[in-house]
């Protein structure tokens, strides 16, 4: 699952909007949610846009939790927030307040990926000069973004310039379009100015490629950095505040409760039986040994 706080005017309330799509990518299918939040940062307190966030990705984690102690743990469906795609606008000079605010009280909780919306508004230097003010910006508050993990030794050589490439381009400046536009006889997807016509999908135009390449070449790592650090942080959470956190339950459908109590009394009974039979056995040796010689 796929948070993405965004800073576009919308409402003045936060809304969590979920929708869920299966993607195919090179024979693999995969079940892809992404969590849209329109309405953030609108509000003049925006405390609340916090707590949404905050309390939808919790929720997420307790949901999971609960799953897991139970007894059907082969079929949990896994809806925690793998990553965050932080949208940064590109018409300010770097984070604002509250872009900072709000990723101090994610990035112990969520993967976050920093990206540039509307990258087509600047221009290439403009958009190298807001990359690197957002990443001292980042540095200099202390925040954790997702780092891409390095490459082994015996790496394909393809691979290690893709993943090269890849951090180099951190925050992804990217720009959208729903039209499909003809350029040089294809049909693209793109916007289209007097000047000439950007392509989404042109890595020349933005990082929408690259974007899409770390998040499908990356998405089991996504997934164990979400399991091995956020959701253990979140576990550590619950127990430094005293909330107890739920054991492994034996909890059963009302009918096989019955079936089971049934055996549990039976049990008892031939358990008390064979005690029984012990305890007389036991009395007999004694009363042998007493009539010996």
């Amino acid at each position: 699952m796929y948070l993405l706080p965004f800073v576009a005017k919308t409402k003045q309330t936060v809304k969590l909007d979920a929708s869920t799509v299966e993607i195919e990518e090179r024979g693999v299918k995969l079940r892809l949610t992404v969590v849209d939040t329109p309405g953030f940062g609108d509000a003049i307190d925006n405390s609340d846009s916090f707590r949404a966030i905050i309390q939808y990705i919790d929720e997420q984690y307790e949901r999971f939790l609960k799953d897991e102690s139970g007894l059907n743990r082969r079929h949990i469906i896994d809806n925690r927030v793998h990553c965050c795609f932080y949208f940064v606008s590109p018409f300010g000079h770097g984070l604002k307040p509250l872009d900072i605010e709000l990723m101090k009280k994610l990035h112990n909780k969520v993967n976050i990926v920093p990206v540039i919306a509307k990258s087509d508004v600047l221009t290439k230097k403009e958009i190298q000069k807001l990359k690197k003010r957002i990443l001292e910006e980042i540095e200099a508050s202390g925040i954790k973004i997702y780092p891409l993990p390095d490459c082994d030794s015996d790496e394909d050589e393809d691979y290690k310039e893709q993943v090269k490439q890849l951090k180099e381009a951190v925050p992804f400046a990217v720009c959208g379009a729903n039209q499909l536009l003809e350029v040089r006889g294809k049909k693209v997807r793109g916007r289209f100015y007097p000047w000439g016509v950007v392509e989404v999908e042109n890595p020349e135009h933005c990082d929408f490629i690259k974007l899409r390449t770390m998040l499908i070449t990356h998405m089991q790592d996504l997934q164990e950095v979400t399991q091995e650090v956020h959701y253990e942080n979140y576990r550590s959470e619950r127990l430094a505040k005293g909330v107890p956190v739920p054991k492994r339950t034996t909890s059963l459908p009302e009918h096989e409760k019955n079936v089971g109590s049934e055996k549990d009394r039976m049990l008892q009974e031939k358990e008390a039986e064979l005690k029984r039979m012990q305890d007389v056995i036991a009395k007999m040796q004694a009363q042998m040994q007493q009539q010996t010689p």
